[in-house]
């Protein structure tokens, strides 16, 4: 079975490098930048192909004759194609999970003391020659309340509690022993709220205008998991009306974010370029599970 890496950038280059071992199935890598409409030339022959956040509209795929297996470089591949379209025409999407909760969670925390802190604008203004010491949120002995406790949420939940914050969570499935309240009672009781939940039907757009209704003003947002879990228009109205004071985000509903978004040009936002898992740790597991998976796969089905 043939193999494509379609979308090997230059950061991920040397680390594939370092994890790909000489028993490994063969894998083409392409790294040459190619538009949407090139896909059913680039996969033309394979039959498995590893993407990085990719686009991969179900129209393009189906040209692929070859194409049976995605390995998505990451857990939310819905952002990114129509997972159920492709399973019942028969192309399967594999994905990873847990490769980088602790590079996510980590960048999470770091969001939340930047947009508590402003550290993002007054690093700006000192910059420029002005100087305005901003007075920040002190969080120890805030309430956190973390939307999706698995792996991710958990840890962060872990770091929380470190600084001396109190957690209260929500989460579909409730596990006995964590903090879990209904989500009405979260977005009101909550001074910083965070979110860590898978995107699919059930979720997309589940935080919106009565959601933001009934955050406290002055809510810190932080939002490392899918742009697609936020009804835009009401999140813009949230940020702009201060009900929300400051939001950290690293996904957008648009990638790369266009510099004339509104969320760019807002001071009450703190944006990083969907680079929460991009550590060489989590980067390094994140390849190596991929590969491994392929090798289930040309082994007879494993995968």
């Amino acid at each position: 079975m043939n193999t494509l890496f379609l979308d090997c950038n230059d950061q991920l280059a040397p680390v594939w490098e370092r994890v790909v071992r000489a028993d490994d199935p063969p894998i083409d890598v392409n790294r040459r930048p190619f538009e949407q409409a090139e896909l059913p030339q680039l996969l033309a022959g394979y039959d498995i192909c590893i993407d990085d956040h990719s686009f991969l509209p179900t129209n393009l795929v189906m040209r692929c004759g070859a194409l049976k297996h995605i390995v998505f470089l990451g857990s939310g591949p819905a952002s990114y194609m129509n997972v159920g379209e492709l399973q019942a025409r028969g192309v399967k999407v594999h994905t990873i999970r847990n490769y980088g909760d602790t590079a996510v969670a980590e960048h999470t925390i770091a969001l939340l003391f930047a947009a508590c802190r402003d550290i993002p604008r007054m690093d700006r203004e000192v910059r420029s020659g002005l100087w305005v010491p901003r007075e920040g949120v002190q969080l120890c002995g805030q309430t956190l309340g973390i939307i999706g406790l698995g792996g991710i949420g958990r840890e962060v939940m872990r770091l929380a509690r470190g600084l001396g914050m109190k957690v209260i969570a929500w989460n579909r499935t409730p596990h006995p022993g964590d903090p879990l309240v209904p989500l009405g009672e979260l977005l009101a009781r909550s001074d910083v709220i965070s979110l860590n939940i898978s995107l699919n039907d059930e979720t997309r757009g589940m935080i919106g205008p009565a959601q933001f209704a009934r955050m406290k003003p002055g809510v810190i947002f932080v939002n490392t998991a899918r742009a697609g879990l936020v009804d835009e228009a009401a999140f813009v109205d949230a940020l702009r009306s201060r009900r929300i004071r400051h939001a950290g985000l690293d996904v957008f509903h648009r990638e790369p974010l266009a510099p004339d978004d509104p969320l760019a040009r807002m001071d009450n936002v703190t944006l990083t370029a969907h680079a929460a898992f991009r550590t060489l740790e989590a980067s390094m597991t994140l390849l190596r599970r991929s590969i491994d998976i392929v090798r289930g796969i040309v082994d007879g089905g494993r995968a």
